[in-house]
């Protein structure tokens, strides 16, 4: 061939050059990468926001199931929480109503933490011997002396009673329960030309206590002042130990009122 064939003339072996031609690629190694970064991402804020739509649904999902499982005791939807117990939400008309066991189960729990709530309080600021709380037959009663509240014969709150409604109140505004506030005195006559009678003295201590603690968030609507002078005693008033107990604030929480507020949310 000619490539193998020597040059006759010239003796000289024949060479073959062959040219190479550089292509010049489309576009720089790095936009591959780059391309590949950007679908990534891409596809990384897809799935971000089908998991939040997903989540979102199955948060409501889980509210609703809390709700009917817990009966009044709301589930906030923002996740957060207000406090230990929290407002009777209204319930969905859908929803079959609870049985009579069932509602008496819910009332009972409710009434427990409310109990339990102002336990704590008490434990908390040391006053086991001026404030208590009660769950009876009629429902959930805190008791406050008077001693803690008033002066002798007086209806102006003390800096100490201030102190302690202001942290009773804290807790009694998540409420959404119609509360009263019951004044009581001894049996001991009164001698005022501002009170003329027990009446009118254990009926202004009620509405002083009441004042307070809608000036610290307790709906008004929620709220009533009874004065019971010394006609509901609980103990002796032949001894001071005895006078001393039956001088008293009473907060009540009454069971019925309770249940109407439960029974209301699952009227058709």
């Amino acid at each position: 061939m000619a490539e193998n064939d020597e040059d006759s003339g010239s003796g000289k072996q024949k060479v073959v050059k062959e040219e190479i031609i550089n292509v010049t690629e489309g576009a720089p190694a790095w936009m591959a990468t780059f391309a590949d970064l950007v679908t990534l991402l891409m596809c990384f804020f897809v799935l971000l926001f089908a998991m939040s739509t997903t989540q979102q649904e199955t948060y409501k999902e889980l509210v609703k199931s809390l709700r009917s499982a817990l009966g009044a005791q709301a589930v906030p939807e923002s996740g957060t929480r207000e406090g230990l117990i929290m407002r009777p939400v209204p319930s969905d008309k859908t929803e079959q109503p609870p049985s009579v066991d069932e509602l008496g189960g819910m009332i009972e729990k409710e009434m427990d933490d409310i109990v339990s709530e102002i336990r704590e309080l008490v434990l908390f600021n040391k006053l086991g011997g001026e404030v208590s709380v009660t769950k009876t037959e009629v429902g959930v009663v805190i008791t406050m002396s008077d001693l803690l509240l008033f002066p002798a014969g007086g209806t102006r709150l003390s800096p100490k009673g201030l102190e302690i409604l202001d942290k009773v109140a804290t807790v009694l505004s998540r409420l959404a329960y119609h509360v009263k506030i019951r004044g009581h005195t001894d049996s001991e006559p009164i001698t005022s030309p501002i009170y003329p009678s027990n009446w009118e003295l254990s009926s202004a201590r009620a509405s002083t206590v009441a004042r307070l603690l809608v000036a610290n968030g307790v709906s008004p609507f929620y709220i009533s002042a009874e004065g019971y002078a010394q006609y509901h005693p609980v103990a002796t008033n032949d001894t001071a130990q005895g006078r001393a107990r039956n001088r008293r604030v009473e907060i009540v929480y009454e069971r019925d009122n309770i249940a109407r507020q439960f029974e209301g949310m699952y009227e058709k």
